[in-house]
């Protein structure tokens, strides 16, 4: 069944670290042997051995409307053909930038970058230059990429393969990460209150996504937000999952809170290498050239990253049924899950929020990394197989959330349904 992939795995590993690019891909969490894509199309994937499977990991995002969406692929065939990059500014980032700023509130200026990881890295240096303060508070389990300060206490990936300390990482960057479990408001009341005045940003998922979909507790965000604003810290956003999933303005439209920073990737590049950050103009004119706080890159507004974006922004601008849809359907999985697990027998929790989803094998609340390290793992990893073999595509890994894409159709909501339901029969 998966013949061409082990072959190609064995390759890889000769000349990639690992054999992967990113580690949650090499299946460590799950075992067994990586599934190596070679095409997909709309709510499906196509591996190298010709199976195909219901996908719900959307590229970990960024493929709402599914994948090789028409109009995204044609944007980008034809913008390809006046050159892939320049290095000089294009009308194009322009038309990107004020996108964004009409779509998202509280954005006043808005800087692309590369990457998800770039965009964090970048937003977090621009609070140290904007307060001249050097620590950060960060949540334990919330992934914002894999620059030195975010790697204490990170999901995705560390939790994933449980790395606890990363080689690499200094001393004096370690300690200037100050962690907290996410929605305990009393451990951000006593680290503001330890390190009062050294405190330049506090950085969250507004909607964890990297340690499986979890919540943030009803008034956890806005006391966050009165904190920062009593103690001057930076409170940033990080959106790189949930911007432009959750609504068209991402968190702080869904949410009704205002982040002074907020950070993007995934979506914004239909699929392609891309981030950016952005927020108040008090702040952004603090970056070059405006200001002394350096930020730059050779690729940064590339051209093909640019127009598929902006074609697939425009498309969740102009539909905002596109949302409704995508709620319903993952309502509608949800409680065909549900369903399906109560008769099962074993305890289990569901989070969701949006089209975002995940399934923990747990008999408590799953609030925190520490509740969803604590979950039945080694039954969601049964649970993940079993589900591949179906055609059923889930994370390879109980700290990841689920992504659904608006191609998914009901029947193969209830396709994957039923699938769960021959798959918990299998495990008993």
């Amino acid at each position: 069944m998966y013949e061409k992939s082990e072959q190609l795995f064995e390759r890889a590993q000769l000349s990639i670290p690992g054999g992967v690019n990113s580690p949650v891909r090499a299946f460590k969490s799950v075992g067994g042997t990586p599934v190596f894509m070679k095409s997909a199309k709309g709510a499906y994937l196509y591996d190298a051995d010709g199976n195909k499977y219901i996908d719900y990991i959307a590229s970990w995002g960024p493929m709402i409307l599914g994948h090789a969406y028409e109009p995204v692929v044609k944007a980008i065939q034809e913008k390809a053909g006046g050159s892939t990059s320049f290095g000089a500014p294009t009308e194009l980032e322009i038309d990107m930038a004020e996108l964004i700023i009409s779509m998202v509130p509280n954005v006043d200026l808005v800087r692309m970058v590369s990457s998800g990881t770039e965009a964090c890295m970048s937003a977090i240096r621009l609070a140290r230059g904007y307060t001249g303060k050097n620590k950060i508070i960060k949540f334990e389990g919330h992934y914002h990429g894999h620059a030195d300060s975010f790697l204490v206490k990170a999901g995705s990936g560390m939790a994933t393969l449980d790395i606890q300390t990363v080689p690499g990482v200094t001393a004096g960057v370690a300690n200037d990460t100050l962690t907290a479990p996410f929605n305990d408001i009393d451990a951000i009341k006593n680290l503001v209150d330890e390190h009062r005045g050294a405190i330049a940003a506090l950085i969250v998922e507004p909607v964890a996504g990297n340690m499986g979909c979890v919540l943030a507790a009803p008034g956890f965000l806005e006391e966050l937000r009165s904190i920062c604003d009593e103690e001057g810290i930076v409170f940033i956003f990080d959106e790189v999952m949930t911007g432009f999933r959750l609504a068209a303005g991402g968190a702080q439209e869904k949410l009704k809170i205002n982040a002074d920073l907020v950070t993007y990737g995934k979506v914004i590049g239909g699929g392609l290498p891309v981030g950016a950050f952005g927020g108040k103009r008090e702040i952004m004119q603090h970056i070059a050239p405006l200001g002394n706080v350096y930020q730059a890159g050779t690729l940064s507004g590339n051209p093909i990253a640019m127009i598929a974006g902006f074609t697939l922004l425009t498309e969740l601008k102009n539909n905002p049924a596109i949302y409704t849809e995508l709620n319903n359907k993952t309502e509608y999985l949800h409680k065909g899950l549900n369903d399906v697990l109560t008769q099962w027998g074993e305890p289990f929790r569901i989070n969701r929020f949006g089209s975002m989803i995940s399934v923990h094998f747990s008999d408590f609340p799953v609030i925190d990394f520490a509740s969803a390290a604590a979950a039945n793992n080694n039954l969601f990893k049964k649970y993940f197989h079993a589900m591949l073999k179906r055609g059923v595509y889930l994370p390879p890994s109980a700290f990841e959330s689920w992504f659904l894409n608006n191609a998914l159709t009901y029947a193969d909501l209830d396709e994957t349904i039923s699938k769960t339901k021959d798959s918990l029969a299998e495990l008993i």
